[in-house]
This record gives structure tokens, sequence and C-alpha cells, in this order.
């Protein structure tokens, strides 16, 4: 499992997705990123959960019964005024 937030702030954007496969196989280990691209600071998520598939595949393994619940929020944080002397 991946869980990256920064904060509780809301989000703007939040995508949920569940995919199932009775069997998969990897070629070559998958190289992944999740960006936000953009101006101004966000305050963002990236979590997978998986069941019957480790965090790190190996090429020409069949996972069988596999499951991944994946979850992406993100948000424009606010601006915060400067402190006042």
């Amino acid at each position: 499992m991946r869980d990256v937030r920064d904060d509780e702030q809301p989000r703007d954007i939040t995508f949920h997705s569940t995919v199932r496969a009775d069997r998969l196989r990897f070629t070559a280990p998958p190289r992944t990123a999740v960006r936000f691209p953009g101006t101004g600071e966000r305050a963002s998520l990236s979590r997978s959960d998986r069941t019957n598939l480790p965090d790190t595949v190996k090429p020409d393994v069949d996972y069988r019964d596999v499951t991944v619940h994946y979850r992406l929020e993100t948000g424009v944080r606010e601006a915060r005024e400067p402190a006042a002397d």
C-alpha cells in the first residue's frame, strides 16, 4: 500500500478506481509515476490497496485473482497571508 498525504485540506479533484484480473503477468517491471503539473502549491494523496499483488512485482510471474483499489486526490492549497511583524 502506498499512502502519501501532506494535509487534510479538501480536494479539488478525486479519482477512485478498482481493477480486477483473473491472471496478471508482467514481462518487465512497470515504471509508474504520479505528477501534479501546473502552478500553485498542491495538497495531494496517491494510494493503492492491492490484493494478491505485491508492491514490487516480478517479471514472468503469474499473479492470480488480483484486485487493486486506487485513489488519487489533489487540491490547490489556500494562499497564506505573510505573518505580520
